[in-house]
């Protein structure tokens, strides 16, 4: 124990950042600020919202009329005239439905009532319904605090005094004036009446000044690179501007098609059912649900049986099911670039902060705030919280889950990455640079022996959970200055000079070259000495995995029996001393002149890899695992080529001369 404490104490200890400590406590108090000013002023900043959004939809017509060659203020005024007619069509006809409804809604109530009717008989016959309300009443007359049903309340007092009984009393207020009834009216009417007003009025302001105001933002979030910003915002307004009006045109495409299909099937006001289908499809998730069950609870009320209620059923679930998985994947993607939990917070944090409308512009908010936080670094954060990108680069994945010792995760991780790629991409790419950063902790002195001796266990059970996959034809040797997958996404870059058979293609008779895989210094090199092996054996090489402790003289006597034909040593990064891989290089030599040496530096920058190459004298340096299996393939050909060809040689391996090679000699 008192070891484990003197190791504790040995750590070193980071200093704190009391800058960084002061910059999270600026932005919680800006953000518990802009909540509460959020709050306060919604009156005022709900139209604004609604104003800036539909400014983005309305954006795009506006773009197209100009490129017609109609001047600014002509193209807003008419894209904004045409808004306002369809909003009042649309009101008129919503008005309209409602009063309908309402006056056939009385109309309705005795097959309500039959059906009420029916459920109570049907759970009156049932047996298991029948004995749970008898036991219900049996508790019921089990209740102290319940009164007898035989008992009578009693009309004396105390003292015997007889109690009067009480006197109904019934108010009734006059009949309003008709100058009351216009007032209320008028006054139920003038808030949305006024709240409409200051959109159009923000909407024609920003459409006219949209250009001013982008700049105005820029200068706000700062300009010190203007070209940088100014095309990161011109291209964030652009998307939004798509997104909103592409998301717009096919909500709008299905409210017409329920209303459709409501008309046909013979649900009442067929109109007020599709323009709720349209507002309610902004809202995410629950949208549907919500606009299917208004229109369903009528059909259940107009029909005597339940035939148009299913046909109203499976007309949403149908058009959700096209509309949600293949129309709106066609037009903008799969997602809206929002995690699922962001979706649901921003949806229960916008309905508390504005309510109803709130709800509404949840989705399209919280877009903007994550299109706002991926362009303008001071609101990274929004991107983080609310953005459906991992929160960890693969590579950082890969190193925390090697420090809890996740091997199944990080055997799934490669799964992922294996559909689109090779193995030996996620191997070079992702775990190489994952050790990588275990190899930056050790160096900083906070990754201790034990947790490198588990890395390297953890690593062990990676390989052997992916040993079943086949590595397909490693990409070309890259340039020194280049990385081919550089950009995950997108794959690695194919640019071949080297062509290497697959595991399962038919091996090149003849004797194989055996490779010795030495770790340089410690058990993360170790690690990445055993990713190198288990791509040889993938690739037709005799490999053999060996620690550190291999190179000093006692353990190189070890190695001269062993027959080996290429020496790979491994170190992680380029922050080696050239000294001692150059005294590991001149031992191993003594012992096995014939063998050739690669000092493979993963993940090494190509300039600095060809200094410590010239440094150690060894024959190649590497920094990718790729380069290195492709030189061993070359030696192996080589081989076989000098002894002759063989019958049994049905494939081959072509091997091209390429005037830049990733593959460094030694100086």
């Amino acid at each position: 124990m008192s070891e484990l404490f003197d190791a504790v104490a040995a750590r070193p200890r980071r200093k704190r950042d009391f800058q960084r400590t002061i910059d999270m406590l600026a932005t919680l108090v800006a953000l518990v600020f802009s909540v509460g000013v959020l709050y306060i002023a919604r009156d005022i900043l709900v139209p604004i919202a609604i104003a800036v959004l539909l400014s983005f939809v309305l954006s795009q017509p506006i773009l197209v009329l100009r490129r017609l060659g109609l001047p600014r203020v002509p193209a807003v005024m008419i894209v904004v005239a045409g808004a306002l007619f369809i909003a009042f069509a649309a009101s008129a006809a919503l008005t309209r439905q409602v009063s309908e409804l309402a006056v056939d809604l009385p109309k309705y109530q005795t097959t309500i009532n039959g059906k009420i009717s029916r459920l109570r008989d049907l759970v009156s016959t049932n047996a298991v319904f029948e004995k749970g309300a008898t036991a219900l009443k049996s508790i019921g007359h089990l209740d102290p605090a319940r009164p007898s049903p035989d008992a009578t309340p009693s009309p004396l007092r105390s003292g015997g005094e007889n109690i009067e009984a009480p006197v109904l009393v019934e108010v009734r207020q006059p009949a309003p004036s008709p100058f009351a009834m216009v007032q209320t009216i008028v006054g139920t009417a003038l808030s949305p009446l006024e709240t409409a007003a200051i959109v159009v009025i923000f909407v024609i302001f920003i459409l006219l000044q949209r250009e001013d105001l982008r700049n105005r933002f820029i200068r706000l979030v700062g300009c010190d690179d203007l070209q940088r910003t100014t095309v990161a915002m011109n291209d964030a307004a652009g998307r939004l501007s798509r997104f909103f009006l592409t998301q717009t045109l096919v909500n709008a495409a299905f409210g017409v098609v329920v209303t459709a299909g409501l008309y046909m099937i013979g649900v009442p006001s067929p109109i007020l059912f599709g323009i709720i289908a349209f507002l309610m499809r902004f809202v995410p998730y629950v949208g549907a649900i919500i606009s299917a069950s208004f229109p369903f609870a009528l059909s259940a009320a107009v029909d005597p049986g339940w035939a148009m209620a299913l046909e109203t059923l499976a007309l949403f679930l149908v058009l959700e099911i096209l509309v949600g998985n293949f129309v709106e994947p066609l037009l903008y993607g799969r997602n809206t670039g929002l995690s699922p939990i962001a979706v649901v917070v921003s949806a229960t944090f916008w309905t508390w902060l504005w309510g109803p409308i709130g709800l509404v512009l949840s989705t399209p908010l919280t877009v903007c705030l994550v299109v706002l936080g991926r362009h303008v670094d001071q609101l990274s954060f929004l991107d983080v919280i609310l953005g459906d990108a991992p929160a960890l680069t693969p590579e950082e994945h890969f190193y925390q889950r090697m420090l809890v010792g996740d091997a199944s995760e990080v055997a799934d991780q490669a799964e992922q990455f294996l559909k689109t790629s090779s193995l030996i991409a996620y191997y070079d790419d992702v775990a190489l640079k994952g050790l990588l950063m275990a190899e930056a902790d050790l160096k900083r002195g906070v990754l201790h022996e034990g947790r490198q001796e588990q890395i390297k266990e953890t690593i062990m059970e990676v390989i052997e959970n992916l040993s079943d996959h086949v590595d397909e034809p490693p990409a070309a040797v890259p340039e020194p200055a280049k990385r081919p997958y550089a950009d995950l996404e997108d794959g690695p870059a194919a640019a071949p000079s080297l062509e290497i058979p697959p595991e399962d293609a038919p091996r090149p008779a003849g004797p194989r070259k055996a490779v010795l895989c030495i770790a340089g210094r410690n058990a993360l090199d170790e690690a990445a000495a055993a990713l190198l092996a288990q791509m040889l054996e993938k690739h037709g090489m005799e490999a053999k995995l060996e620690p550190h402790q291999m190179l000093t003289i006692g353990g190189i006597l070890h190695l001269t029996g062993s027959g080996a034909q290429i020496i790979c040593l491994s170190y992680l990064g380029g922050e080696v001393s050239a000294a001692r891989v150059r005294y590991a290089i001149r031992r191993l030599r003594r012992r096995l002149p014939e063998a050739r040496i690669i000092a493979a530096f993963w993940q090494c920058d190509p300039e600095k890899a060809s200094e410590l190459c010239g440094q150690t004298k060894a024959d190649l340096c590497a920094t990718r695992l790729a380069e290195v299996v492709a030189f061993c393939v070359a030696e192996a050909k080589a081989h076989i080529d000098s002894e002759g060809p063989t019958p049994a040689d049905p494939r081959g391996i072509e091997l091209r001369e390429e005037p830049n090679s990733a593959l460094v000699g030694a100086a």
